[in-house]
């Protein structure tokens, strides 16, 4: 008899569970406007109920102390690791041997203990790639921005699209990958870049329709700092202001990255490990750790508002500092 009143409870308590699963993910699909066929919906809740779990089992942990951040569900919930990847990263790393003017670091020079440059007007705000393997280009504009408004003190939002759509003589390959200094030059030999309001994005590969008469903003070249130098990229984020970097994004960790301090024991810091674009806005120091502050490019729903806090000082982590570089103007 108690075998039985053991083996109801239970079922019981299994049916209970997979009504709450069955509400989740009828929310889920609601909140992010997603549909699919009979059979397309049973896949796509099998990835989703994997990445639920996942994310509950690290926020355990975190709440142990264990991690220094916590992830959440969000509208890329439902797909798999490959799959991501393959529609955001989109950084595409160049073996080349380069030339160019290098930012590296100075002894005993004086800087800031922290900088957020997004109080001092030099940062537009959080804009979305969407299926679009474009975060070069969001990458480049961001930190043109920050450089324009530091010359000018007019903060104008820059078109990515431009970038995506006409620099692809220059290297670059529109949504399917690309590089910040890449498009750097193509701006500068292009003797400028068009506003976001005269060319906005679409997020899809165009014919370029670049018009002069709406350019916002030129640069005369760029500068690449130090590589894996974390000590000469705080410099270049004090001295000069936002960065472009790449990173290591590969991981579902970041994906789902809610809050805290992200830091990532198996990320890569190799050139070859790099494969998201992204912009360091600041630096800081929370409960005693040292972190990077980084605008994404993957709407202000991802992450705490379209922002990260980046592992600082903790041996490059994730390669924040291998392949870092700004405009000149």
């Amino acid at each position: 008899m108690l075998r039985f009143l053991v083996v109801a409870a239970l079922i019981t308590l299994s049916c209970a569970l997979r009504s709450e699963l069955n509400d989740l993910w009828a929310s889920f699909k609601e909140r992010h406007g997603k549909s699919y066929t009979r059979q397309h919906d049973v896949i796509r809740r099998e990835i989703w109920e994997s990445n639920i779990q996942r994310i509950e089992k690290h926020n355990i942990l975190a709440d142990r102390g264990v991690y220094t951040y916590w992830m959440g569900e969000n509208e890329f919930a439902d797909l798999t690791n490959a799959e991501f990847r393959a529609m955001k990263n989109g950084f595409r790393a160049s073996n080349k041997t380069s030339h160019h003017v290098l930012y590296v670091s100075e002894l005993n020079v004086a800087i800031p203990t922290e900088v957020d440059w997004r109080k001092e007007g030099y940062v537009t705000g959080v804009k979305d790639q969407g299926h679009c393997g474009s975060c070069w280009a969001f990458s480049a504009t961001g930190a043109l921005e920050g450089q324009t408004f530091k010359k000018t003190k007019k903060l104008v939002s820059l078109s990515e699209q431009n970038l995506v759509d006409c620099s692809g003589p220059w290297g670059n390959h529109g949504c399917g990958g690309g590089l910040m200094t890449y498009a750097f030059t193509y701006i500068k030999d292009n003797k400028g870049i068009d506003s976001e309001e005269s060319y906005p994005y679409v997020g899809v590969d165009q014919p370029c329709a670049f018009k002069r008469e709406y350019v916002a903003a030129t640069d005369t070249g760029y500068v690449e700092v130090e590589s894996g130098s974390e000590q000469a990229l705080q410099q270049a984020v004090a001295e000069i202001g936002p960065i472009s970097a790449a990173i290591d994004a590969s991981h579902d960790s970041f994906v789902y990255y809610k809050s805290g301090i992200y830091q990532e024991p198996i990320c890569g810091n190799s050139l070859t490990d790099m494969d998201h674009a992204i912009l360091v806005v600041g630096y800081g120091t929370e409960n005693g750790q040292d972190y990077w502050l980084v605008k994404n490019s993957w709407g202000v729903a991802w992450g705490d508002k379209g922002y990260v806090k980046m592992a600082r000082n903790q041996k490059n982590n994730c390669g924040i500092a291998t392949m870092a570089s700004y405009p000149t103007v």
